[in-house]
């Protein structure tokens, strides 16, 4: 036997050991455990109670109620993001996606993420560092792509206007002309102003000009029609939690021939390796290569509830679906004016069906409304985001939340915070 000398470091400090052993024998095993492992935090207290989520009734922009059927869809068996069952599944999302945009083009995918997701996808793999992008500004949607193409080095340029008011034609076409872009972005469903832009001849002057033409769909895709073929968009996206009624975190997005030529010629890598097409589109069958290789684990269940949230859409038919959410859009218009309040899109064809948007009340403090709305009737309806905020307040009926009755229960919850809330008296 003999004395070894063990040392260790533990919180800076030279910690000697001496520890007593056979000269070829093993190490001591009575040294110092706290040494090597100790547990010092203990589980938090919140961590040992069931997690609890209040019933509530999600009438503003999104997420929408979820129907129990994409529910249980979310909840079935786990199985792998590479199984064979899984990449039939991914292709009846393809499938899906195609109907939804109204498009045959082979590059279609979900994103694995929120439309911020398929956003930045659709910025970083066709632009590249000094190319110049166009950016359509009147609400928030186009503030967030300017500054993501302002990330990745393009030369961006804006094209602004304030909340509620839309471009012409021909002031798309005077900015293109001038600035040259290779990439012209638009929000369809501008939900932070209630707006939804008109889309017809758009893409004939980025064709005409040689630039893509990349659209947000997030709050209008299945309330309000979208032709991507039609229409000659290059580039759609959306998001699952809005009038697909799928919870949040995937993202649908296509891109057609003359935005694969842009991205899968370019000079440099895109700057973000999830978001890199050049593996998604091999993920999800879109090259024409026999293997689909490993890149990320896609979110399984999301990928459920998407799919069966598509599937509901294809049974009810986009058509029926847009002349449905008109109908309740409009019934929820009449009541707005009959308690005296003010929608905040004048022109009734510009106004999204998803999201109505109202003016604040006069004299009222918005903010104490939707709170009272909240607390009293359960019920989420929000104010402006980014430019809009502090100019309207936004009222979402959806999907599964597309329904009159759903309208009057959001009459009834403004008309008791008109009567109950506070009023100035300037």
């Amino acid at each position: 036997m003999m004395q070894r000398t063990l040392f260790s470091r533990r919180s800076g400090l030279l910690v000697r050991q001496a520890a007593a052993t056979a000269l070829d024998g093993p190490p001591a095993q009575h040294l110092d455990r706290r040494s090597a492992s100790g547990v010092t935090i203990p589980p938090p207290a919140s961590m040992l109670r069931p997690l609890e989520a209040p019933l509530r009734y999600l009438f503003g922009p999104g997420p929408s109620n979820v129907p129990p059927r994409v529910l249980a869809a979310g909840a079935k068996p786990i199985i792998g993001h590479l199984h064979p069952e899984m990449y039939e599944i991914m292709n009846d999302i393809k499938k899906g996606i195609q109907y939804a945009f109204q498009t045959e083009n082979n590059m279609t995918i979900s994103m694995s993420g929120s439309g911020h997701a398929a956003m930045e996808c659709a910025v970083f793999n066709t632009v590249e560092p000094g190319e110049s992008v166009l950016v359509a500004i009147n609400g928030i949607w186009g503030e967030r792509v300017a500054e993501i193409a302002e990330r990745m080095g393009a030369n961006v340029h804006k094209l602004v206007k304030t909340p509620g008011n839309y471009f012409s034609n021909q002031e798309i076409e005077q900015a293109v002309e001038k600035h040259k872009p290779v990439l012209f972005f638009l929000t369809h469903g501008e939900s932070s102003a209630g707006l939804c832009h008109p889309i017809d001849g758009i893409g004939d002057i980025c064709r005409k000009h040689g630039c893509l033409f990349l659209v947000d769909t997030v709050a209008s895709l299945g309330a309000a029609p979208i032709f991507m073929d039609q229409q000659n968009i290059d580039i759609l996206y959306t998001g699952s939690q809005k009038a697909l009624n799928a919870p949040p975190g995937t993202a649908p997005i296509s891109f057609n021939d003359r935005a694969c030529h842009k991205m899968f010629n370019r000079k440099t890598k895109p700057v973000s390796y999830l978001f890199d097409m050049t593996h998604l589109s091999n993920y999800w069958g879109c090259d024409g290569k026999p293997a689909r290789m490993y890149h990320h684990t896609g979110p399984v269940s999301g990928f459920f509830a998407l799919r069966e949230s598509l599937a509901i859409l294809a049974e009810r038919g986009l058509e029926e679906s847009w002349r449905k959410h008109k109908e309740v859009a409009a019934y929820l218009y009449k009541g707005l004016e009959d308690l005296g309040l003010k929608l905040f899109i004048s022109e009734k064809d510009l106004r999204l069906p998803s999201v109505t948007t109202i003016a604040i009340p006069e004299g009222y403090d918005w903010r104490e409304m939707l709170v009272y709305i909240m607390k009293n009737h359960q019920m989420e309806m929000t104010g402006g985001l980014g430019p809009s905020i502090g100019m309207v307040m936004r009222i979402g009926l959806m999907g599964y939340n597309c329904e009159k009755t759903n309208a009057d229960m959001a009459l009834n919850a403004l008309a008791d915070a008109l009567k109950n809330c506070k009023k100035s008296k300037a």
